[in-house]
């Protein structure tokens, strides 16, 4: 379950950092009684950027099979043995 908190909160630095690292979450700060901001860990984020690289990784893959943009294995081993004299 997401934590909600209000941005008056943020004056609690350390409480905040606490939180951000004793879960997976990210923390919704409100402003307002409106969302605001997200906060979350490095490795957290980090780990999310990478998630989501792999995700684009997975769609172009898709648009090039899709497109038959793709080579069969021999043929590609084939020109990279030629290409670097292997």
């Amino acid at each position: 379950m997401p934590w909600i908190i209000p941005i008056k909160e943020l004056k609690n630095t350390s409480e905040i950092s606490d939180m951000c690292h004793g879960m997976n979450e990210p923390i919704y700060i409100t402003k307002n009684g409106y969302g605001d901001m997200v906060i979350m860990s490095m490795e957290n984020y980090e780990a999310m950027v990478r998630q989501i690289s792999v995700y684009r990784d997975i769609e172009l893959s898709e648009m090039q099979i899709a497109n038959k943009q793709v080579k069969d294995a021999r043929s590609a081993l084939e020109e990279m043995r030629t290409k670097y004299g292997l």
